[in-house]
């Protein structure tokens, strides 16, 4: 039979039923995976009930778990070309079938919301709609042999192998490869995806690796550094950013639906569907696999506190972020455990009054990180929905607590100037009261932008992109020179 062209003005009435494919092809990511990680993030313990659903077959474990969660289909990472190519054919009057593997009571919520679809073939508890048995059903259903189809991965070569017009929507390597040695040449290509590289550096969020310099303070602040001590901590540093891109990784595959209503962070590799979910599951365990065996060598209480990190990250992904003011301690508490594991790495002992100094200034932060999400609420008149435990009248008071964690790490830095150990690491510590200011400019500084809504949610995304702030950090480096 001779091909359709679909973008002509070909009678509808003798043009093929238009057939699309729904993960992968109408959705970027698979709907599966997202109900899964969905599931883990509000409800981990019912994990372990999915072996059973499982053992009964794919059908089966489909239909439990869409029962068992509610996916938000009004913010899934829709294939934009595609969905357009639909509305378009659908306003000429075509009939347009959505045909899955995924779960036909998801499959129909997600039609019901489109409103595009003349109808829906989806899996049921008996039957894994894919491949060959989605092929015989959509033949049966369609009362005709005849038919477009527009997928994106092998289990769809069947369909596209009988289509009248074949087309693809973000093809794998797979299903080019299988293609390519059938002789078959797609009719059209729907790529929307960004580059792979791009996408993988993106979710490890190198710039995040600003954080981990935190670990090089205990041996500049002793004045104890040596080229191979340089080297012990720059490894550890290392070690420790891999760590911490895992983690990311996990953050974000956990919080996929919650950064889909986010208007900066829908555009994130995995919520955006520009990286599938299972890659970044295999990325974030090739990460920490390399990272805790570089550890190895680094020294054991070193890997006692990477290991500290890793499990106090992911308990923080998975319950303290949900707890009200829980939260703020545990981040703060991940800022001052980055310079216990970078003394831990050359046995440099971390004086009582960094400590202090560090609990205090990384508590503010964590404040004004929480006290910028809410600013950006208030002002879009939205409501929180991320299962943080705050609300948009919590403003005032986490101001205060922000602000007065803020000024107590400077009176503890200015009591720590008049303390005697300064005299045995300075020439010149009067100098060093030319930081307080420089502190205060700066923190005030912060909370003054907060408060106009003028922060990034992220204060050390702002701190390394603010030319302000580089230049007070300049300045305080320039000082500490001077005082030496």
């Amino acid at each position: 039979m001779p091909q359709v062209d679909i973008r002509s003005g070909a009678d509808v009435e003798t043009a093929p039923p238009l057939c699309v494919d729904l993960d992968g092809t109408l959705v970027k990511s698979d709907t599966l995976v997202d109900s899964l990680l969905v599931l883990a993030r509000h409800h981990p313990l019912r994990l372990l009930a999915l072996v059973g659903p499982l053992l009964r077959g794919k059908a089966a474990f489909k239909a439990y778990v869409t029962s068992h969660v509610e996916l938000d289909v009004a913010h899934l990472p829709y294939n934009r070309k595609v969905l357009e190519f639909l509305r378009e054919e659908r306003v000429r009057g075509r009939h347009i079938y959505l045909a899955t593997g995924a779960n036909e009571a998801l499959a129909r919520r997600v039609a019901n919301y489109l409103g595009i679809f003349t109808d829906v073939l989806g899996s049921d508890r008996a039957t894994n709609l894919t491949g060959s048995r989605k092929l015989e059903r959509l033949r049966t259903s369609l009362g005709r042999e005849d038919f477009d189809y527009i997928g994106n991965d092998t289990p769809d070569l069947p369909l596209l192998a009988h289509a009248t017009a074949k087309l693809v929507a973000n093809p794998s390597a797979r299903l080019c490869r299988k293609l390519r040695a059938l002789h078959i040449v797609p009719t059209e290509c729907f790529d929307e995806r960004g580059g792979t590289l791009r996408s993988i550096l993106k979710a490890a969020r190198l710039h995040q690796w600003a954080k981990n310099v935190l670990m090089f303070l205990p041996l500049l602040l002793a004045h104890g550094t040596t080229l191979k001590r340089l080297a012990i901590v720059l490894f550890a540093f290392t070690c420790f950013s891999l760590t911490a891109s895992a983690t990311y990784i996990v953050n974000d595959l956990l919080d996929i639906e919650a950064d889909r209503r986010h208007l900066r962070k829908r555009t994130r590799p995995f919520a955006a569907g520009d990286l599938s979910a299972l890659s970044g599951i295999l990325l974030a365990g090739t990460l920490l696999v390399l990272a805790f065996a570089g550890a190895l060598a680094v020294t054991p209480m070193f890997l006692f506190w990477l290991a500290v990190y890793l499990v106090s990250t992911l308990a923080y992904s998975l319950f303290f972020k949900r707890v009200a003011l829980v939260d703020v301690l545990v981040l703060s508490g991940l800022y001052t455990l980055r310079i216990e594991a970078g003394a831990a790495a050359t046995h440099t002992p971390i004086s009582n009054w960094m400590a202090g100094f560090s609990i205090f200034l990384f508590l503010a932060l964590a404040f004004v990180k929480r006290f910028s999400e809410l600013e950006t609420l208030r002002a879009s008149a939205a409501h929180p929905r991320n299962d943080r435990g705050y609300l948009v009248a919590d403003l005032e008071q986490l101001r205060a607590f922000g602000t007065t964690s803020s000024y107590a790490a400077v009176v503890i830095f200015a009591i720590y100037i008049n303390g005697d150990d300064v005299v045995h690491l300075y020439r010149h510590p009067a100098f060093l009261w030319l930081i307080v200011p420089l502190q205060i400019l700066w923190l005030s500084r912060v909370w003054l932008l907060a408060s106009r809504g003028e922060l990034s949610e992220d204060p050390v995304v702002f701190a390394i992109t603010d030319r302000v702030s580089l230049l007070i950090g300049a300045a305080v480096a320039v000082v500490a020179l001077l005082a030496l």
